[in-house]
């Protein structure tokens, strides 16, 4: 056994840097420093004091919920309120009754005007085929009922006065694009403030007419030229006025059915395009094996905007034909055309009015059912 000293003394000069850590790091000897003790040669580390374990046991255990995904909860939680959505939805239309609708229709003056104009060109219709089959060769010489003539007299007089009643139910109708108007005179943030400095400048009426958009600006002049011509067959002003007011009427209804046929051209062309990118991811998703259940979220709300895209779009195609059977009716009066224009007017009239009514209907429809679903 051989003996080994380590001197455990100070030095008297500077220490180095590693013996300043190692006795930073452990706690000063206990022992003489003049003493000495023996070791194996044969131990390869030397004796260690045993110290205190620094890391601190835990006692919390972790389970199998820190692997879920908060983001997968959160899309759950997104389907399942779309999926109560639609089960209320699906809750509550039975119980939206025509009758509601109707009567939520009839409320509103333009309601009113879309019911009587389908009974106007109803019987428009109707007596144009009666008078067509009265005098056609086959039925000529068919003895006609008394009642038949006085019958066919009166409803063409209730056709009339259904006009000049759907003219008198639309009677200052010019006061919708006049508000539109006049909500652009106020300029709050405008450099030029009055004396008040409160106060926001307020642009004049024919200023801001000027800088209003042209179909509001060409829907005020039509209702304020067809009120003068609802006017004068009241007898409150002359016929001729009247006449010219009504001719104007129909050049700006003529003019507003372009303007409107050109918006909802670029509106369709606008919401195929959406319709095709959602189509598109749809498409992709499903050729990289994403599902309903890996993508929830993505999935539903594609689904829902697709459906939404396709209902919009379909309400336009209606939009479009109803300006189109209204291009083909006032394109009669504009240009004076006389061939075949009680038959043309009638039946575009009815399709017309068939088309307006099936949107209102949907839109009082989709309201009663926001109001049963809150």
């Amino acid at each position: 056994m051989s003996s080994i000293t380590f001197p455990l003394g100070h030095h008297s000069s500077g220490s180095s840097p590693s013996d300043h850590d190692t006795n930073g790091f452990y706690p000063p000897p206990s022992f003489d420093s003049n003493s000495s003790f023996q070791m194996n040669p044969l131990s390869s580390h030397p004796p260690r004091t045993p110290r205190a374990s620094l890391v601190v046991a835990h006692s919390h255990v972790y389970g199998t919920n820190v692997y879920e995904n908060g983001e997968e909860k959160k899309e759950q939680s997104v389907v399942d309120e779309g999926e109560d959505e639609e089960d209320k939805v699906q809750h509550f239309q039975p119980k939206v009754r025509k009758e509601d609708v109707w009567r939520e229709i009839i409320i509103t003056s333009v309601g009113r005007d879309k019911a009587f104009k389908l009974i106007q060109y109803s019987i428009r219709v109707y007596l144009f085929f009666h008078f067509s089959l009265s005098t056609s060769p086959l039925l000529r010489k068919t003895t006609r009922p008394l009642w038949e003539k006085e019958f066919t007299k009166r409803l063409a007089s209730t056709a009339s006065g259904l006009s000049f009643t759907r003219k008198c139910l639309l009677l200052f109708n010019w006061l919708t694009p006049l508000t539109t108007i006049m909500a652009q005179q106020t300029v709050p943030y405008s450099s030029e403030r009055s004396s008040e400095g409160s106060k926001p400048s307020r642009k004049p009426l024919i200023y801001a007419a000027l800088y209003a958009p042209p179909p509001v600006l060409l829907d005020l002049v039509n209702s304020v030229s067809d009120d003068i011509a609802t006017c004068s067959k009241l007898g409150l002003l002359g016929k001729r006025t009247g006449e010219r007011a009504g001719r104007f009427s129909d050049w700006c209804w003529f003019i507003g059915t372009l303007v409107g046929l050109v918006e909802n051209g670029l509106e369709r062309s606008v919401v195929g395009n959406l319709q095709r990118e959602v189509e598109s991811r749809l498409y992709t998703e499903s050729m990289s094996g994403a599902t309903a259940k890996s993508k929830p979220t993505a999935s539903k709300i594609d689904d829902e905007e697709l459906s939404r895209l396709r209902t919009k779009d379909y309400w336009l195609r209606i939009s479009r034909a109803k300006l189109v059977m209204d291009l083909i009716f006032v394109s009669y009066d504009v240009f004076k055309i006389k061939r075949a224009a009680e038959p043309v007017k009638a039946i575009t009239g009815l399709m017309a009015a068939i088309l307006s009514s099936a949107k209102i209907y949907d839109r009082h429809k989709s309201a009663l059912m926001k109001a049963l679903i809150a």
